[in-house]
């Protein structure tokens, strides 16, 4: 009955928890111990489980971690459901920051920053981040786009989607390359303030002809 409506049955959500298992442990050994000296191995002792089945849910060391990238936008895309959409989105942005997930992955902040560095500078998981960011586009928009008045395809939407995931990613990279960094929800705030993301208007503008 659940899967009629549009969620995952308990089986799906068991897989999707694996997922996110597996790749909490491959954030932390990378994190750690660094990608290249980090094995298959590792990360499978680390999340309980056997190498047949890390490899059931991941072809290779390099995709571990991309229902982490997928899990961080889900949530961000939840608090904007959650939002009034008369809210500043700069506002339901920051509270994204608040959530108890957030707030676990952020506490160790030098694991965390290492790990942003790691992808950075990573080429393989470079790749899978930045490919992983398209894919986050297309969950973004929607959420966005009911704040926006707009069609979730239309060039405003498709364009704040990316402002938004942007803001993310270069503030996120700001922080983990800071030898003494300000805090994370900081930068956020003066990365959404310098975009002026709560004066943009994703709803275009009649046309002369109107």
């Amino acid at each position: 009955m659940a899967a009629a409506r549009g969620r995952p049955s308990l089986t799906e959500q068991r897989r999707l928890q694996t997922r996110l298992e597996i790749a909490e442990a491959a954030a932390t050994l990378f994190a750690d111990r660094g990608y290249d000296t980090t094995t298959v191995e590792d990360i499978a002792s680390a999340a309980g489980i056997s190498l047949r089945t890390f490899y059931r849910y991941c072809p290779a060391k390099e995709d571990a971690l991309t229902p982490l990238f997928a899990s961080s936008v889900g949530q961000l895309v939840d608090v904007l459901a959650e939002h009034p959409a008369e809210e500043p989105l700069s506002a339901a942005i920051e509270a994204s920051f608040g959530t108890a997930t957030a707030e676990r992955r952020l506490e160790d902040a030098a694991r965390a920053r290492g790990l942003v560095r790691v992808l950075g500078t990573v080429p393989v998981l470079k790749m899978r981040w930045l490919a992983a960011g398209r894919e986050m586009q297309e969950r973004l928009a929607p959420a966005l786009a009911a704040r926006a008045d707009a069609p979730p395809d239309s060039l405003e939407v498709r364009l704040l989607t990316t402002a938004v995931l942007d803001a993310f990613t270069v503030t996120m990279e700001h922080w983990a390359w800071q030898d003494e960094p300000e805090e994370l929800i900081d930068l956020m705030r003066r990365a959404l303030a310098f975009l002026r993301l709560d004066e943009l208007r994703a709803k275009p503008e009649p046309s002369v002809d109107e």
